[in-house]
């Protein structure tokens, strides 16, 4: 059984998530979709709250989990097995980053493989401090967020 990771800190998921989340659950037998701490950031909502977001958003995915981990990313990859890291790309900016990033993890577990999925074109603009910053104004979200949490986000905004 192939095991795939898709890491992030989801604050809140984009409908760019979640296209990256039907799009790897089509090619591995089990995804696991993990809300991490992102150490650089401060999360508008809990891990928790993160985590029942997305969980709402792919119950019709019968492959796909949903969990939370403070662990280091490669640790957590190895304690569920999962030999394939998901990284979802919009950018070059993005690639810089997570290419660093790949090649550090692949130091630490040389096992665990990482795969750069390119965002889809319409969601390349799309994350999750473009969402935060629309809704604080009251934008409408449903080009940007899952219809199911989007009273999530705006009740959180005070709108």
């Amino acid at each position: 059984m192939r095991i795939a990771l898709y890491p992030g800190s989801f604050d809140p998921v984009t409908l760019g998530h979640l296209n990256i989340i039907r799009r790897a659950s089509r090619i591995f037998d089990r995804l696991c979709v993990c809300v991490m701490v992102n150490s650089g950031k401060q999360p508008m909502f809990t891990l928790e709250e993160r985590a029942d977001m997305i969980r709402r958003t792919v119950s019709r995915l019968e492959n796909v989990v949903v969990e939370t981990s403070e662990d280091m990313l490669v640790k957590y990859a190895k304690d569920i097995g999962a030999d394939i890291i998901i990284k979802g790309l919009r950018a070059m900016s993005d690639f810089d980053w997570e290419f660093q990033m790949a090649l550090a993890r692949k130091i630490i577990e040389p096992e665990i493989e990482t795969l750069f999925m390119a965002s889809s074109s319409k969601y390349t603009y799309l994350s999750s401090s473009v969402v935060k910053e629309m809704a604080k104004y009251g934008a409408d979200l449903r080009d940007f967020v899952p219809r199911e949490i989007m009273g999530d986000i705006l009740a959180r905004m005070g709108k």
